[in-house]
């Protein structure tokens, strides 16, 4: 049997990388996944791949009326026990050329999308059941013209310290998994000398691949992590840690 069999459960910005790879991997445990993307064609390919055991819903997770209907989809199944709030974004601007518009784009997204996310699955959510947020290394290690989206995970990580509290008379627990760089696509648009420089800084001296976050993130969504709430778990080859 498998680690989530019979669970259900949500992965937002499903679609590519860390999002679709646990996706399959939620599904091969035993659960029906719901998996969200912004592209109607990207997600019917992610559904596709995934196989079987799988709704797509598009949206944006930064729009109310979206993460609504998405909940809407969910609730005919009439419950939820996991919430992987994964979607997010990340760009570079130095200080000097921040402009309002980047703010937001990042924040909106990242935190206030992460943070409604949550709060509508609230009613759906089994008592018992794991909220788990896509954090990042960036959180806690300062990158030139990197430090808005690292903000962003470190109001995050703040967020599931309040909700272990908050959450606690209805046994949900809340962490954050935090990768470090990880082969996405949206690295694979990086420069061969930028990759290079990103990798001369994991101590393990290569990138993450996305199964072996989605592992991480099976943990967390599963009772194998029974007694684990409120923390970050960093899987980065070592990167945040020395």
């Amino acid at each position: 049997m498998g680690k989530l069999q019979g669970k259900v459960a949500v992965i937002t910005g499903g679609t590519t990388g860390i999002g679709l790879a646990s996706a399959k991997l939620f599904v091969k445990e035993g659960a029906y996944v719901f998996i969200t993307g912004r592209r109607q064609k990207e997600l019917d390919e992610a559904v596709k791949a995934i196989g079987s055991d799988v709704t797509g819903v598009q949206g944006d997770v930064a729009k109310l009326s979206d993460l609504d209907r998405l909940y809407e989809t969910i609730g005919k199944k009439g419950r939820l026990d996991i919430v992987f709030a994964n979607a997010g974004l990340g760009e570079f601007s130095p200080l000097g050329s921040i402009t309002e518009e980047f703010f937001d784009k990042l924040f909106n997204i990242n935190v206030k999308g992460a943070l409604f996310t949550v709060q509508k699955a609230l009613p759906l959510l089994n008592d018992g059941g794991s909220i788990i947020l896509t954090g990042s290394v960036g959180s806690v290690k300062g990158t030139p013209a990197f430090w808005v989206y690292g903000a962003t995970k470190a109001a995050i990580r703040n967020f599931v310290r309040a909700w272990t509290l908050e959450l606690k008379d209805r046994r949900i627990r809340s962490n954050v998994l935090s990768p470090g760089p990880t082969v996405t696509p949206l690295v694979d648009q990086q420069p061969p000398d930028a990759i290079a420089s990103i990798v001369s800084s994991i101590p393990m001296g290569r990138m993450a691949d996305p199964d072996e976050i989605a592992k991480a993130a099976l943990f967390l969504a599963s009772d194998d992590s029974s007694f684990v709430t409120g923390i970050e778990l960093f899987v980065d080859g070592g990167r945040a840690q020395v």
